[in-house]
């Protein structure tokens, strides 16, 4: 009798062939769309209306602009008066470090002053590329600083409204 149940369980399979396709299959999908999965989201605001431009000047007289332009970049302030104009670097390139490190010495300069800006608006033509102006964007939000010995990234000017550059003014 013992002869027998040990026949019997000889006999039993495990069959997981299709449990192991169907691993196969699923492990690199749910590995692939993690990678889609990660979505950013940046916040803009649109330029304000004409009307509403007036009386938001009145509030807020001085606005800070940065113009990007195929040759160079330009920042103004108040509106429209520049302030600094950031040439091609020698790789041919807009001068994106520069205006950072610029940005953060006039944010330390508005701190000492008791001058609360956190909004910025950015002018550019209709031609321009994607990548550079997700680059502006990261560039005026905020830059990497070292504190207590991590790296994190310190605010400059997280406000961020988007404009056409005037046609009359874009240069190629």
């Amino acid at each position: 009798m013992i002869k027998r149940r040990k026949a019997k369980l000889a006999e039993a399979e495990l069959d997981i062939t299709s449990f192991m396709n169907l691993m196969i299959v699923l492990v690199p999908v749910l590995l692939l769309s993690l990678v889609f999965a990660q979505i950013r989201v940046l916040n803009i605001q649109l330029p304000p209306l004409s009307e509403q431009q007036l009386q938001q000047e009145q509030q807020q007289p001085q606005q800070l602009e940065l113009e990007i332009r195929p040759d160079r970049l330009r920042l103004n302030y108040p509106a429209g008066e520049p302030l600094r104009v950031f040439e091609l670097t020698d790789q041919g390139a807009l001068d994106f470090a520069g205006l950072s490190l610029y940005l953060q010495d006039l944010k330390l300069t508005f701190q000492q002053k008791s001058i609360e800006k956190q909004d910025i608006t950015i002018l550019a033509p209709d031609q321009l590329d994607y990548q550079t102006l997700v680059t502006a964007m990261d560039t005026v939000r905020s830059f990497k600083a070292v504190v207590a010995a991590q790296v994190v990234d310190a605010e400059l000017f997280p406000q961020i409204s988007l404009g056409e550059l005037p046609t009359d003014e874009v240069t190629e």
